[in-house]
């Protein structure tokens, strides 16, 4: 009946972090949540965080606690590690009881954890956008044994509905993008045409054109017409 009991509070748990996520209005904002919230529902995490490989290098986009920066340099200079491994080789799960002792499948990187007062740790396939970037929630604790079975069983829970979530956030944050570009390309045109006398064909010619000669995205030399009224200069 308790454990019964326990799943009901853990499906309730999750409910919340759905629609709680649903509210963030940045990308950033999910990654920090999503952070926070497995160290509050993951018995015995401590300290968690996001790290992401990105052209090879090993990026992190959000922690609760300095050891999780810590670790995630390492594991990035070393190119091994629980977190590391789970988002390059797409593992789902990895699951350290004991850092105090020898193991085997990361022996240059479990020292150092030892060293960074990592007693436990676990890493989960948080997300896969593209081939050329992975990523993996990180869950810690100071203390051997503190991840169990079960333990392991909620994060990866956790790590499903976040990787959903992202994926949405991502997703809305693109279309914002795609939307304000639009937007300040169209204003950017309208002041060519109408101070430069420009057609709209010629605008846009003068705006690629200008875009490629200065090596910057067309958004960014649109924007600047808006704000300023001058066309930045290619001499």
């Amino acid at each position: 009946m308790a454990e019964r009991q326990d799943w009901k509070e853990l499906a309730t748990s999750l409910a919340h972090m759905a629609r709680d996520l649903q509210r963030r209005t940045t990308v950033q904002e999910t990654l920090d949540r999503i952070a926070e919230f497995a160290v509050e529902v993951v018995d015995g995490c401590e300290a968690a965080g996001i790290l992401v490989l990105r052209g090879g290098r090993v990026l992190t986009m959000a922690r609760t606690d300095n050891v999780v920066q810590a670790s995630d340099r390492i594991q990035g200079e070393l190119r091994e590690g629980p977190c590391f491994d789970a988002a390059y080789y797409k593992r789902e799960s990895f699951r350290i009881g004991d850092m105090s002792t020898s193991v085997r499948r990361w022996p240059r990187y479990a020292p150092k954890a030892r060293e960074l007062g990592v007693g436990s740790m676990m890493g989960f396939l948080l997300f896969v956008e593209g081939d050329n970037e992975l990523g993996a929630l990180d869950l810690y604790s100071s203390r051997p044994g503190a991840f169990t079975e079960h333990s392991e069983h909620v994060g990866w829970l956790l790590a499903s509905h976040s990787g959903v979530a992202l994926s949405t956030a991502r997703h809305e944050a693109q279309l914002r993008e795609a939307i304000a570009t639009r937007q300040d390309i169209g204003e950017a045109l309208g002041i060519l045409m109408e101070r430069h006398m420009y057609t709209e064909q010629d605008a846009f010619t003068l705006l690629t054109k200008v875009s490629q000669d200065l090596n910057i995205k067309l958004r960014d030399i649109a924007h600047t017409i808006v704000t300023t009224g001058e066309i930045p200069s290619t001499s």
